[in-house]
């Protein structure tokens, strides 16, 4: 390569590194595999260590990357968290070994620990009780996620037992178990909201959630895996990590001491299909030394240290024959493609279909039909195509076009600027969005009609006896009874269950219509300030978007849905069902102005209230409740354990700060 060649191909590689960072950290919407990540790094750092000319200190090999968030307070680590050195091979290891060796003549052993596919989180301790809980971020600042991770049960905020230091720092993978992971994805396909890729991914996106209630309600779990502090119970890491379990922390138990690098290699093999039967995703094992002493003496480098590495193992990849790709039609009416393949063995199970999420994945892979493709299945719970081979397509191979018009009804589909899935407009018309919106309707944590379900919803609708929801109260005994499997009991279970559902309150009725965007919280956030359906109808953008944590897009599909005609006369017949459509009495008695224009921040722990409770009083009470403190900010509501940071900044704002008992007189 010449100069000005190597030059261009440096800069290449620094752009599309750093693009690869965003989407990774910031985004967590990665495009490629770690594995393709790492391979461009090491062309970049070969390439930079041949041309120190072309040294720049902002480079991607000269940081570690960032997921840094301007919403969350950014607070400095005591210790750098730094990344770890990634290998793939067995060479690579003894490399490692040899390179440790030489520069030490000591005797050691290795700990080898399962390495969780997660979001890295560091935790400090002071005196027994969690005061603070930091994302990695860039390795020297990361964001104060301390209240989303108070929600996490699997994380002791006060300690067990005796003798831990009076302050020290536990850093662990924060993760999202598998079934949590089919739920959440389930939920929001439902809410035609974009899946999450990953566990990994679901993890990063939860922690980072402006709502601690949205994190409680995802179930995270954590594995510790390091300690750091001053007077550590031992000089062993591994010592320290069953100290730290006997304190309350959740450590792997599938840790293990090994005396060699060859003994390492065994554990690497042992666990290359066996971590596949575990309830969280993982991508690898760690390698420590294990004598802190010894750790110490061989230090770090500018991004990871020099007594461990992560091995990872290639996310298992099997090529197979696309055969046709079929098309799902969401209850929202998002149409998602899926490659339907030659059934091959993958990870344990036989892969028959893959997602193909939208169109643009469609065209990115540039798909034939009777393609060789590569399917992966990694950290990923559902199979993808990574890629095609391109050398092995006939000829005479048809492109794969994305359908124009519905799989179901035959409309038109559409696609809205700045959104990646098409669209079925016809909500009335077409049967998976009408039974889709049913199904919905009656579910637990809307309606919670007992007795009907999907199977049952399908019957009714082929059988000619429902086509909305309101259909549902007009059901007679003799209609539910005849139909297979159904009888007079399970007729007489439904109809009472039907009647009881009169009595569910206007927030779940709200979120029961189906309304896009509006899940569980906007219902409530909606049913509270507007108090009931006429308003909502009513409210115009700017009323909408006023409303606290109500944005532009929710607006948009609030107003698209009462502007439908059909909707309106929906509404009209469940009303004459008897079905609330505002409030109750108790909660507009206790609503009241008395926090009209004001916007409050909640920071700490607090004595007679739940934070979700104070939230929900700020609400009622006509305030605004925000995430981050800035210029605009009424009160600080102060707790115990606040962070330093946001209480110095709240006072160089010169920001009013409020105990929880000067707020609770505030709205007496």
């Amino acid at each position: 390569m010449t100069t000005e060649n190597i030059q261009q191909r440096i800069t290449e590689l620094r752009s599309n590194l750093e693009e690869h960072n965003y989407r990774y950290y910031i985004l967590s919407q990665p495009v490629i595999t770690d594995q393709e990540f790492d391979q461009l790094m090491k062309e970049l750092e070969r390439l930079e260590a041949g041309n120190p000319d072309f040294f720049d200190p902002n480079s991607p090999t000269q940081r570690v990357g960032s997921d840094l968030n301007k919403e969350f307070e950014q607070v400095r680590h005591q210790y750098p968290m730094l990344s770890l050195s990634n290998s793939y091979s067995e060479e690579e290891l003894r490399d490692f070994d040899q390179k440790i060796r030489k520069l030490t003549d000591q005797s050691f052993e290795y700990i080898c620990e399962l390495k969780f596919d997660g979001t890295s989180v560091s935790l400090r301790y002071r005196n027994g009780v969690l005061e603070k809980a930091i994302t990695r971020g860039d390795g020297t600042f990361g964001d104060d996620v301390t209240a989303n991770v108070r929600t996490i049960r699997s994380i002791p905020l006060k300690l067990k037992g005796a003798g831990f230091p009076e302050e020290f720092e536990i850093r662990g993978e924060i993760l999202l178990p598998f079934s949590e992971f089919d739920r959440i994805n389930q939920e929001r396909e439902e809410e035609g909201e974009q899946l999450f890729a990953n566990v990994r991914n679901a993890a990063s996106g939860t922690l980072k959630s402006q709502k601690s209630s949205v994190v409680a309600e995802r179930k995270l779990d954590a594995y510790f895996y390091y300690l750091l502090g001053e007077n550590l119970p031992s000089d062993g890491h591994l010592e320290n990590m069953m100290a730290t379990r006997e304190w309350g922390f959740k450590i792997s138990p599938d840790t293990e001491r090994c005396a060699n690098i060859d003994e390492v290699i065994d554990f690497i093999r042992k666990w290359n299909l066996k971590r596949f039967d575990l309830p969280v995703a993982t991508d690898g094992i760690v390698i420590k030394v294990n004598s802190l002493s010894l750790q110490q003496y061989l230090g770090s480098t500018a991004k990871s240290p020099r007594w461990a590495i992560a091995f990872k193992y290639k996310a298992e990849q099997l090529s197979t024959i696309l055969q046709s790709v079929s098309y799902q039609v969401g209850r929202t009416g998002a149409v998602t493609p899926v490659a339907n393949l030659e059934p091959v063995l993958l990870a344990g199970t036989t892969v028959k279909r893959a997602t193909l999420h939208n169109s643009d994945i469609i065209k990115n892979l540039d798909l034939h039909f009777g393609d060789t493709v590569f399917v992966e299945k990694g950290g990923e719970i559902i199979p993808k195509i990574v890629g095609v081979d391109t050398a092995s397509r006939h000829p005479m191979a048809q492109p794969v076009q994305f359908i124009r018009n519905c799989p179901e009804c035959g409309t038109i589909l559409v696609r809205k600027e700045g959104e990646a899935a098409h669209y079925c407009p016809s909500e009335d018309g077409c049967p998976p969005q009408i039974k889709g919106k049913m199904e919905h309707f009656i579910s637990r944590k809307a309606m919670n009609i007992d007795g009907l379900g999907s199977e049952t919803i399908d019957l009714l609708y082929n059988e000619g006896l429902i086509r909305n929801i309101a259909d549902i109260y007009d059901l007679q005994k003799e209609q539910i009874s005849r139909l297979e499997r159904l009888g007079d009991k399970s007729a007489e279970r439904i109809l009472y269950s039907l009647s009881e559902s009169r009595q569910i309150p206007f927030e779940k009725v709200l979120f029961a219509l189906g309304i896009r965007f509006v899940g569980e919280t906007v219902a409530r956030i909606l049913a509270h300030r507007l108090i009931n359906i006429e308003t909502i109808e009513k409210a115009s953008l700017e009323e909408l978007t006023a409303v606290d944590e109500i944005g532009g897009r929710i607006a948009e599909s609030v107003q698209a849905y009462f502007s439908n005609p059909e909707n309106i006369r929906l509404i009209e017949r469940l009303k004459e069902k008897g079905l609330q459509m505002e409030l109750d009495e108790t909660s507009i008695a206790n609503r009241s102005e008395k926090l009209g224009g004001l916007s409050i921040i909640i920071s700490g722990t607090f004595e007679k209230n739940s934070r979700d409770d104070l939230k929900k009083m700020i609400e009622q009470n006509g305030g605004k409740n925000v995430s981050s403190i800035s210029g605009n900010t009424s009160y600080l509501l102060a707790g115990n354990n606040i962070g330093p940071s946001k209480l110095e900044k709240a006072k160089k704002l010169n920001i009013p700060i409020i105990s929880e008992d000067d707020f609770l007189k505030m709205i007496d």
